[in-house]
């Protein structure tokens, strides 16, 4: 099959382009692209984009106020429908949509039902307007009650919003009380395995609650959040993409997107500053500001370790046991 269904990567920049990125069995293999909105196709221009740039091709000349699929076929018949998974909401972090994935029993999880991200205190007008077009149910704030405090969700006023924070005894009060322990690359990346590490010991309450949030009626459309949308954040979207059923690898990968939607270097200053560590070189600091494929692991390390199987530490810590598996999957998975 030339085109690859599953390699199909679009994503949106906060000055309006898509960029579409995809994999064919053969480099020589024409494929193209169209936005499904005839409307908006009529003033759409796509370029093609020189090797080794970010995408295959850019598209321009969409609007802003709704978000946009494009359909995908290759000379062979072969066709991929899809939107774009960053949406480059002018101000945000790390935005994106984390349906799409094909689930073990051939299902796809659905588009604009999940979404991930980070801060969302320096969303623009125009991104708040962007936001409310996603129609989402509800915001579930991971942030601790200081750093809602000092860095509050910039949202259209109706929105519904969550606080679900992971509190002192996880990740704020590891990295403060650690910091003058923290000397190097290799210390802060162990750091980040604690924290990851104490998400299934100490905080699965908040993950629980996070469930019991997805199944209510009416909460279909759910966006789930934190400072940087990559560790607590993480954590969260791995765990909803377990109970649909998506495969490991696949799980593992749209956590390590986060290399793609977020730039540590531009957040030092920040997290310098956040945390205390005027101390660390860029080099030393950088580990907390980015994904690694072990930070996740350390988590399933210590549920295989407590619990033996992801399935079984949804079930007994977090109460998603099959009944829970299965709403979850009638709401989320295209049928």
């Amino acid at each position: 099959m030339p085109l690859k269904p599953d390699s199909v990567h679009i994503w949106r920049t906060p000055d309006g382009h898509h960029y579409l990125h995809w994999e064919t069995s053969d480099p020589s293999t024409a494929v193209d692209v169209e936005p499904l909105d005839t409307a908006a196709a009529g003033a759409a221009e796509a370029s093609a984009l020189p090797p080794g740039s970010p995408g295959r091709v850019r598209v321009s000349g969409l609007a802003a106020a709704r978000r946009h699929f494009f359909r995908l076929r290759d000379s062979h018949g072969t066709e991929v429908v899809a939107p774009a998974r960053g949406l480059g909401l002018p101000g945000g972090v790390n935005f994106r949509d984390f349906g799409g994935y094909r689930a073990a029993d051939g299902r796809r999880v659905r588009w604009g039902y999940l979404f991930r991200s980070g801060n969302l205190s320096r969303l623009t007008d125009e991104a708040q307007h962007m936001f409310a077009g996603l129609a989402i149910d509800v915001v579930c704030d991971f942030r601790r009650e200081d750093e809602q405090a000092s860095d509050p969700s910039r949202l259209p006023k109706d929105t519904r919003r969550i606080n679900l924070a992971i509190t002192p005894g996880s990740q704020g009060s590891a990295l403060y009380g650690a910091r003058h322990r923290l000397t190097g690359a290799g210390s802060m990346a162990e750091a980040m395995r604690d924290i990851n590490r104490e998400f299934v010991r100490s905080q699965s309450d908040r993950y629980a609650a996070l469930f019991g949030h997805l199944l209510e009626p009416g909460n279909e459309r759910v966006l789930v959040h934190c400072a940087a949308g990559k560790d607590r954040t993480g954590f969260a979207a791995a765990l909803v993409l377990f109970a649909l059923g998506v495969p490991r690898e696949t799980v593992l990968h749209d956590y390590l997107l986060t290399r793609h939607y977020f730039d540590p270097v531009r957040e030092l200053s920040r997290v310098r500053e956040k945390y205390d560590m005027h101390h660390l070189e860029d080099e030393a600091l950088l580990p907390m500001l980015q994904v690694d494929e072990s930070y996740l692991g350390a988590a399933l390390a210590a549920i295989g370790e407590n619990y033996g199987s992801v399935e079984a530490y949804l079930d007994k810590a977090l109460g998603v046991g099959p009944a829970e598996r299965a709403a979850l999957a009638a709401r989320y998975l295209e049928s």
